[in-house]
């Protein structure tokens, strides 16, 4: 029988749940629909085609492309067939979703995003060329995939700031909403000969000492941020004005070009600012959990993992360079609402650590928490099917899944259909084999 495609309004999940209720094993379903990009400010819409073929064990296999990027299918009557046809990845209700992460540049360095979704970048899934917008994919079985969370995913990335002082340090900003962890994965021994970064996290309690109240502390720092500003915008303006008159787009190397007197101002003004502050020193394998209201920023050359809640929102109190994303610093609503007590960092809870195996949950926040993995050499453990979705990304040595595992920094999406997953590992060194991988859980999928 030949392949026709199948036009549906809405999501494709409750035909294609019917449609495998009754379906055989070999048999395929082809489905038309539209989704709308819920990741961009501005409305559009994709026209997909997604074609689905019901397994032996009962789960489902499928691809989708764009529906202008299937034509001459009427022939082919097997879904790998379709899929070396049209050279499209092959997903599945019981397959791992492999993460192609989208590099975001920023001013300090960049930002890798394994599921983000939004104006600035969307990730993919899939390997190498067969890689599909992520969103593309979830949406085409969003109930056995994420369990319907294809609009709230948890967020993971990877923060990689440049190893220059100043020029590698994340803006000092705070969150209201978003939830943050942090995982140190690598600390740039140029920026840090000793292996010991730093984040700038809250305030210094001698300098609030200095103060006979909080709002007169309050009042001093904000003092000292609008003073700051001023210069930083002097600067900037100076900068953009070279640019505009055709000079270099580099703004680092015309800083050398500006008076002395502004760079020595800014220089001042800068450690003035930064002393009302508090240092957190990091070394590789640290973890820092982000409380919202707590001014924070990452140093230069302190590479790590996060996890995090998808609110795009932040409130910008300072940065030592041009903020491109806004044309102002949000300082006042910012001091107005954070904290200056800087609660302690929780300890990690050790929930196993038997023959080999070491599992610690680092994070437990609200809507999601994070899980560590040791492995020794030799050592093995069976992860559990997630009961709405789990993120997986390798830290150290190689996870044996699919048919080249999976390395340090590669991340893959388990969906809720998952079969449990057994892992071993199977390095023969000590210590340098160790294996060490983290997972993400929504907070009603934690293993047990």
């Amino acid at each position: 029988m030949a392949l026709v495609p199948q036009k549906i309004d809405g999501s494709p999940d409750s035909v294609v749940t019917r449609w495998s209720a009754k379906a055989n094993a070999g048999e395929l379903l082809c489905l038309e629909f539209e989704l709308p990009r819920f990741w961009q400010k501005l409305p559009a819409t994709d026209r997909l085609c997604a074609i689905y073929e019901k397994q032996g064990n009962g789960a489902l296999h499928f691809i989708v492309c764009e529906s202008k990027g299937l034509t001459d299918i009427a022939g082919l009557k097997s879904l790998s067939d379709l899929a070396e046809h049209s050279g499209a990845e092959v997903f599945g209700t019981d397959l791992a979703v492999a993460l192609q992460p989208v590099h975001i540049p920023k001013p300090w360095g960049e930002e890798i995003w394994f599921t983000g979704m939004e104006d600035r970048g969307v990730a993919s899934a899939g390997h190498a060329d067969k890689a599909t917008p992520l969103p593309w994919v979830l949406a085409t079985l969003p109930s056995a995939l994420c369990n319907f969370h294809l609009r709230d995913l948890m967020l993971l990335k990877i923060l990689a700031p440049r190893p220059d002082d100043v020029f590698g340090d994340l803006y000092f900003e705070l969150h209201e909403e978003k939830r943050e962890v942090y995982v140190v994965t690598s600390v740039d021994n140029r920026a840090w000969p000793d292996g010991i970064g730093a984040i700038r996290f809250g305030f210094d309690p001698a300098c609030r000492e200095k103060y006979k109240t909080d709002q007169a502390f309050r009042s001093a720092f904000r003092q000292a941020v609008a003073d700051y500003e001023s210069v930083r915008r002097e600067i900037d303006l100076l900068l953009d004005r070279k640019i505009a008159e055709g000079q270099a787009n580099d703004r680092e190397a015309l800083l050398k070009e500006l008076p002395r007197q502004v760079l020595e101002l800014e220089l001042e003004l800068r450690g003035k600012m930064n002393s009302f502050t508090a240092l957190m020193p990091l070394k590789t394998g640290d973890v820092v959990k982000v409380p919202t209201y707590t001014p924070h920023a990452l140093q230069h050359g302190v590479r790590t993992i996060e996890f995090q809640t998808p609110v795009y929102e932040r409130l910008i109190v300072a940065f030592a360079q041009k903020v491109l994303t806004q044309d102002h610093w949000d300082t006042e609503s910012a001091v107005a609402k954070m904290h200056l007590d800087t609660p302690p960092q929780a300890v990690s809870e050790c929930l196993r650590d038997s023959d080999g195996v070491k599992i610690e949950r680092i994070v437990d926040f609200d809507d999601f928490e994070v899980h560590r993995y040791l492995l020794e050499a030799g050592a093995e453990l069976e992860l559990p099917s997630p009961e709405e979705y789990a993120v997986l990304i390798v830290i150290q040595g190689r996870l044996p899944l699919g048919a080249c595992g999976l390395g340090p920094e590669q991340a893959v999406l388990l969906p809720n259909t998952h079969p449990p997953l057994p892992i071993v590992n199977e390095s023969s060194e000590t210590a340098a084999g160790q294996l060490i991988f983290l997972v993400g859980y929504p907070v009603k999928a934690v293993a047990q």
